[in-house]
């Protein structure tokens, strides 16, 4: 019986995974959509085919050596506390491949148990992983549309999706990440791991890229470029919306017995946990992703007088400002962090625009940069003393941790992005 349940529990877990990965390919149907229709009629085919071929490259990258850094990094802090083996995670070794026959646990450098787990999960959850390194270039390619050359893209793409976003997820989205150990980081759906990097590294091409032609009259104010089809920039973002339900989703991890996470937790079997193996429900986000959602649109209605694109987009940025801490808020607290930090997130992108002429074509750097950055630091205050970890001797949650994580993520995007852009330039 025993033999059967746990049998049951890797055929649905491995089911669950590879259900997230086709919802999260919505994302990108999105971006596409969202990009091209924000871009000007004769710049259209460039801005499909640059934000398209960035998913084969990421992918092809990520297979050699993306996945391995995630498994190899997290001890710290930084790289100097020492490198972890991976062997599952080695592009040659037998579990990164399709063995209908079973492999033989001798050629895999882990114990037979691990083999037999990772021979049934490592695809998924690596095409999990995969769909959220694609996800971390693509949010790159809409700020610089119309400007820069594809080839350029897509090696800053590989950069920031197949090394900087898994090499800070090893650190602080690990369940062992040493960010979580020694500081208590928490970040429980990606405001910063993802998003608050891909802002950083969007903001440093924009530095280098300069505004598009036409962009600012000859006394430096900026000129507004409205989107060429704000339908297919309303669908766009309503597929990414959709997408992100399985963005979500793929931040936990389903059916965890109480001895499974560390013997810490007792009396209960969970239905999920979180990335870092501290118990929560798919109910609890649903109630949370929704709020946030609903607070960032309306206060992207009020704060843009009823501009669809800005109404739209802080809708996206209410939820990336809640994903934080989206597992442990009350809903409430979610609806008011989606609203409260996009208005934010709106004014200082105009204030930026106008002062350093940075000219962010969808909204990128404040709505994933900004947004993301305000959400880690928000939840370090909201989720103050809560555990970060079901594991004893982690650290708890605390602002000084999660702004100091914020401040890693944003930077770690910024300068390796801004050094490779002005090697390019």
């Amino acid at each position: 019986m025993e033999g059967n349940l746990n049998a049951l529990t890797t055929i649905f877990t491995e089911f669950y995974y590879w259900v997230t990965i086709v919802m999260m390919f919505l994302i990108h149907v999105g971006f596409c959509m969202y990009e091209v229709g924000v871009s000007r009629r004769r710049n259209h085919l460039k801005t499909l085919m640059k934000n398209a071929m960035a998913i084969p490259l990421v992918t092809i990258t990520f297979y050699f050596f993306g996945w391995w850094i995630y498994f190899g990094f997290p001890n710290g802090p930084g790289i100097a506390g020492g490198l972890v083996t991976a062997p599952f995670a080695e592009p040659w070794n037998p579990l990164m491949g399709t063995h209908l026959s079973g492999v033989n646990p001798g050629e895999t450098g882990v114990t037979p148990t691990d083999a037999a787990l990772w021979h049934r999960l490592n695809g998924v959850f690596w095409g999990a992983f995969l769909l959220f390194s694609i996800t971390t270039a693509s949010i790159i390619s809409g700020s610089i549309i119309e400007r820069a050359r594809s080839g350029a893209f897509w090696i800053v793409a590989v950069l920031i999706g197949s090394v900087l976003w898994i090499l800070d997820a090893s650190w602080g989205w690990h369940p062992q990440g040493w960010m979580v150990k020694l500081w208590g980081y928490h970040d429980a759906y990606a405001s910063g791991v993802v998003h608050a990097i891909a802002g950083g590294a969007a903001l440093a091409f924009l530095i280098v890229l300069g505004p598009r032609i036409g962009k600012f009259k000859p006394d430096g104010t900026p000129r507004d470029i409205p989107p060429h089809n704000v339908w297919l920039v309303t669908i766009g973002l309503f597929l990414i919306f959709t997408g992100f339900w399985g963005f979500y989703a793929a931040c936990n991890i389903p059916l965890i017995s109480p001895a499974t996470i560390a013997g810490q937790i007792t009396g209960e079997t969970w239905t999920a946990t979180n990335i870092y193996l501290a118990p929560t429900t798919l109910s609890a986000i649903t109630f949370n992703f929704l709020m946030s959602l609903s607070g960032g649109m309306l206060a992207g209605y009020i704060v843009s007088k009823g501009d669809p694109f800005w109404t739209f987009s802080m809708g996206l940025c209410g939820i990336i400002s809640a994903s934080a801490g989206n597992d442990l808020y009350h809903p409430i607290q979610a609806m008011l962090i989606g609203a409260i930090v996009p208005s934010i997130c709106y004014k200082l992108h105009y204030f930026v625009e106008r002062r350093f002429k940075i000219d962010d074509a969808v909204g990128a750097v404040a709505v994933h940069g900004y947004g993301g950055f305000l959400g880690v630091v928000v939840a370090g205050f909201m989720l103050w003393g809560q555990p970060s970890s079901p594991y004893e001797g982690f650290a708890h949650i605390n602002p000084l941790g999660n702004f100091a994580g914020a401040v890693l993520m944003f930077v770690l995007g910024f300068v390796p992005t801004f050094v490779v852009c002005k090697i390019l330039n």
